[in-house]
């Protein structure tokens, strides 16, 4: 297929797919998890991939260079949820924990705060409401307060207190405050490596950290011409109107990027 010139943003959905399908060797996808591949639960345990997810995920592997999740969930996560897909990368914790050809990776400037972390989700489920989901992650806690909304106010105090008092980065989702230690990590950084070689990528996401994503893929476009990256956000009614601002274009669902995605292999074919 011939050579066209790069387009620029906003672009049609048809024209990001043509683009795409001449640079496929080339091409990245990355996705969060939660919000985008699985319908966000009031128990984070009980989230699953949309039924046709796995399989699409699959096929786009196949068709494109490499095909990635990067995700505030552990790496034992989600392989438990992807277990059968066998080219697809998982990044975990933001990018603390790496899955790539068999093994885990953790970074190793965060190791020596797991009993840290162990301790802080201890301190949280006796100082804070029992309404209070404590998430530990080995790496990072997640105070979710979905189920109790009225509670966000305190929970965010807490958590900057506790930051405050370790040392640690704190990191603000869908009803949710995650506290992780103070290594220089997030998926802005995961797709600015990631991308360095990269003809495309695309970046799929829903919450305020996969903004940063975001701006990676127009920070390579900036310095590379002939890069091109589509950022695409996943509604909700908690953060969608920033990261869709932030966005090319905006899916409804989980659901919705499976079908969207099976739209494109059919012109990737």
């Amino acid at each position: 297929m011939a050579e066209t010139a790069r387009p620029t943003h906003p672009l049609s959905t048809a024209q990001a797919w043509e683009f795409t399908a001449e640079r496929a060797p080339e091409t990245i996808f990355f996705f969060d998890f939660d919000g985008v591949l699985s319908p966000v639960t009031d128990d984070p345990d009980a989230s699953q991939p949309a039924a046709a997810v796995p399989g699409v995920l699959e096929q786009l592997a196949a068709a494109v260079r490499r095909v990635a999740i990067v995700s505030a969930r552990p790496v034992s996560f989600l392989r438990s949820r992807f277990a059968s897909l066998e080219r697809v990368d998982l990044y975990g914790l933001y990018g603390l924990e790496v899955w790539h050809e068999g093994q885990v990776v953790t970074e190793p400037a965060a190791l020596p705060w797991v009993p840290a972390m162990e301790d802080l989700a201890e301190r949280a489920r006796a100082e804070l409401p029992s309404a209070i989901l404590v998430e530990f992650k080995r790496l990072s806690v997640a105070l979710h307060y979905r189920t109790a909304p009225q509670l966000a106010a305190q929970v965010e105090q807490w958590g900057h207190e506790q930051a405050e008092r370790l040392g640690l980065k704190i990191q603000a989702g869908r009803m949710v405050v995650e506290l992780k230690p103070p290594v220089d990590q997030d998926k802005g950084m995961v797709i600015t490596e990631g991308v360095r070689d990269a003809a495309c990528a695309w970046y799929f996401g829903d919450d305020m950290s996969d903004i940063k994503a975001f701006d990676a893929l127009r920070a390579r476009e900036a310095v590379d011409p002939a890069f091109f990256g589509m950022a695409v956000a996943v509604a909700n009614p908690e953060t969608g109107t920033e990261v869709s601002n932030a966005a090319d274009l905006t899916l409804d669902s989980p659901e919705a990027v499976a079908e969207f995605l099976t739209d494109g292999l059919k012109v990737m074919r």
